[in-house]
Order: C-alpha cells, then structure tokens, then sequence
C-alpha cells in the first residue's frame, strides 16, 4: 500500500497541512460571497463551493501532463530592457488576481453602500446561481497553485487525492465557523476582504514572474488578524461612555 510507507506518510501529512493552509483563502472568499445569500441557503452554498473545490483540485490532479503544458511560455514581450514569457497559468493566474482584487473592493463598497433589498424567490434562486458561478471559478483559478504545490511535494497520486480530500473536509468543518465570525464582527469582514485584496495581488505578481513568499503573505494576514482580535477584545472590555461625559 503506497500510503502505508514511512514517507508517503509523511508526505501525506505534510501535504495535507500545506493544503489547509493555501485553502485558506479560498475559504475566507466562499465565506464572504456566501454571506450575501439569505440564511437558508449560505450552508448548502458552502459545502457545494468546497466540494466543488475538492472535485476540481482532484481532476486537474489526474491531468499533470496537463497542467505541465501550463508553464509553457506562448510569446515573448520585451520592454525596457525586460523580457516576460508568458504561459498559459501566468495568464489564468494574472487575470484571477485582477478578478479577485476587483470582486473585493466591489464588496468593499457594498459593505459600506448596501445594496438595495432583493424581493422574490426566484431572485434569490438567480444570486444561488450567480454565487456558485463565481465560487467555481474562483476555486479553478485556486486549484492550480494548490495542484502544483502537491505535485512538488509527492510523487504518488494517491497520497496526493487523499491530502486533499482531508484538506476540503478540515476546511468544510470550520467554514461555517469562519463565516459566522466574520459576518458577526464587520471590522474582520473588511480585514477579510483586505486579505483577498492582497492574495489577489499576489496572484498578479506571480503571473508576471515577481516571486513573493506565501509565507510572507500568510505572516501578514496572521499578524494582522491578531492585531484585530486584541482590538475585538478590548472593545468588549472597554464601557461606552457618551460625548460630553
């Protein structure tokens, strides 16, 4: 049994904690899209947005002869003395950061201007639809960093659908989680939205062969993230005292 052996083992859990934490981006935008959705329905939105990320991550694994075409450069531009290759993932990259950067300050702005109340079942049934749209877009663009990385790390396919599989399975316990303390405090809501800004711009800086750590990245939403819990706290701790008292 290849999952049986010391290293694919080790393989299995490295890879499945790597995989958690690049889902987490993918989790914080499900979560804020979701949000959007009448109560009845943010639950099964976001079980079928990661099972739809499970179900891409695992296709695109069965296709690595695929996905090494990707990195093939398609032209060459010169500017200035830069020359840039582009392939095929820097431009599904590239275009998924600007997607992302843009779909957070859009709802940046719906956050600060709500939009007006939709009425009707069936408008409802439209915004499912839309929102399941974009998450599944979203998760491909997702997929592919995370696809890679797991190719890089294992060489067994079968350790890599396994790490997976128990990566979307963490992530669906604590997604309604996520998605309850976000809507619940609107100050981590926009830190959310600022992180999409930021993984989005990554993204874009990937594309166009600019290295920048995840690990940096991570270190910032997580410094961050803090900075606001202790904020949360002492809020709650501090009474409110009126203007002119």
């Amino acid at each position: 049994m290849e999952l049986l052996t010391l290293d694919s083992l080790l393989a299995f859990v490295a890879l499945s904690a790597l995989e958690i934490i690049l889902g987490i981006d993918n989790v914080i935008y499900i979560a804020i899209l979701c949000g959007r959705l009448p109560k009845a329905q943010q639950q099964f939105a976001r079980n079928v947005g990661l099972w739809l990320a499970m179900g891409i991550r695992i296709a695109l694994l069965f296709c690595i002869s695929w996905l090494a075409a990707l990195t093939t450069p398609l032209f060459t531009l010169s500017l200035m003395d830069k020359t840039w290759e582009p392939s095929t993932r820097d431009l599904v990259l590239g275009l998924g950061g600007l997607v992302l950067i843009a779909k957070a300050v859009l709802e940046m702005h719906h956050q600060v201007e709500p939009p007006a109340h939709v009425e009707g079942v069936s408008k409802k049934k439209a915004l499912l639809s839309i929102i399941l749209v974009q998450i599944c877009l979203m998760d491909i663009i997702f997929s592919i960093d995370s696809v890679l990385t797991a190719i890089g790390m294992a060489t067994q396919l079968s350790v890599m659908v396994a790490a997976i599989i128990v990566a979307v399975l963490v992530m669906m316990i604590f997604a309604g989680a996520v998605a309850r303390v976000i809507e619940r405090h609107p100050t981590l809501k926009t830190l959310a939205l600022s992180f999409l800004v930021l993984i989005g711009a990554g993204l874009v800086l990937e594309s166009i062969h600019v290295h920048v750590p995840k690990g940096a990245i991570y270190f910032a939403m997580g410094f961050s993230l803090a900075i606001e819990l202790v904020n949360i706290k002492m809020r709650g701790k501090t009474p409110y005292h009126p203007q002119g008292h």
